[in-house]
């Protein structure tokens, strides 16, 4: 018989990509043949193709389950699917088939099986499969997964847990994710006092890191539309931080830190030299993880040749500004990819210490 788990969220941005990838490695070690669904996916890309959600993209590659993409995103709603619906073009009772008989054939094949909502429990209502919804159909028990922090944990869980509940859902666990380190057992300590005459244990999942945290330059590339040059080796380096590069060339270099972003107007050539002149040094190798060059002007042919030898990875926006690069690339939220081998095996790795999934399997 199959063991199922619904990953719910009390909102979007919890980590609830992280957590599922988290539940399969370790429930990995334990049954032979695991699997995982995104029941509704609301983010569409083509994938040997099928038209599926990018997190059942993300969980086929990483864990070699490509045979089976076409069950992993049973109803995926991309643009225009919710006035499809609202025309009649689409039905409830078309997309919970759709749903029901992909998860059937899944618990035929695994012995444990990740399923995975959409953001907090209501997304999907527009179309009649609220994440509630599909944990009852799913016939899974759910597991919540909150952000860290204390009144706004229980704020946005008990929001949730009732739309939950009203579907008639066993909510078994609220997973705190992103927990302040110094903060860690005393967050945990006020939520289990809160949640305790709920009858709904508390457990801690990861602790907040940067490394999870921050985006890849692969990333950026990607949000900002346009290719990484430079060593392709380097492209999944983490950016810890962002800076300006609007400050003299001996400021700019004093003030980097580990793993920074230079975001540089292109009519700077003597702060474009001198980063691509210092790139080849090992201490400011680790400093500068690479650049984003905005600006009309054009980049000097020698500079252009200093740049592209030194292998400093850059990203060349010749049609946006350095404000309009900023506050894109600040703006940003990293999200999991299957080419980001280094955050993966970290989460991996840090799930086998704080996720005891012992405990979350006896909850089931």
């Amino acid at each position: 018989m199959c063991k199922k788990i619904f990953i719910a969220a009390t909102g979007q941005n919890t980590g609830k990509t992280t957590i599922s990838l988290s539940l399969i490695h370790l429930a990995r070690q334990k049954y032979r043949r695991v699997g995982f669904i995104k029941a509704v996916g609301p983010k569409c890309q083509e994938f040997n193709g099928c038209v599926v959600d990018k997190d059942a993209a993300l969980m086929a590659r990483v864990f070699g389950l490509e045979e089976d993409i076409h069950l992993m995103s049973p109803v995926v709603l991309g643009r225009g699917s919710t006035k499809r619906f609202l025309d009649g073009q689409l039905t409830t009772a078309e997309l919970e088939e759709r749903l029901v008989k992909a998860c059937r054939e899944m618990e035929r094949k695994y012995d444990f099986l990740v399923i995975e909502g959409s953001g907090h429990g209501g997304v999907g209502s527009v179309v009649g499969l609220s994440n509630g919804r599909v944990a009852n159909l799913c016939e899974a028990p759910v597991a919540m997964v909150s952000g860290g922090g204390i009144g706004n944990v229980i704020d946005s869980a008990l929001l949730n847990l009732h739309l939950y509940r009203a579907e008639g859902c066993d909510v078994k666990l609220l997973l705190v994710n992103r927990l302040l380190t110094e903060k860690r057992d005393e967050s945990l300590r006020y939520l289990t006092k809160a949640f305790t005459p709920l009858e709904l244990p508390v457990a801690a999942a990861f602790d907040y890191s940067p490394i999870l945290a921050d985006p890849t330059l692969t990333h950026i590339a990607r949000l900002l539309g346009h290719p990484l040059n430079g060593d392709p080796a380097s492209h999944n380096r983490i950016v810890h931080h962002i800076q300006l590069g609007a400050a003299s060339s001996q400021k700019v270099i004093d003030r980097l830190d580990d793993s920074t972003l230079l975001i540089s107007t292109s009519c700077r050539d003597e702060l474009i030299v001198t980063l691509s002149s210092l790139y080849h040094i090992p201490a400011y190798q680790r400093k500068i993880v690479g650049l984003v060059i905005p600006g009309h002007s054009p980049v000097s042919n020698i500079t252009q040749k200093i740049l592209d030898d030194s292998g400093i990875p850059y990203i060349r926006l010749k049609e946006s500004t350095t404000a309009e690069t900023y506050s894109a690339v600040t703006g940003h939220i990293s999200k999991i990819s299957s080419e980001d081998d280094e955050k993966i095996d970290l989460i991996c790795s840090l799930a086998e210490k704080v996720m005891d999934f012992e405990a979350i399997e006896r909850l089931l």
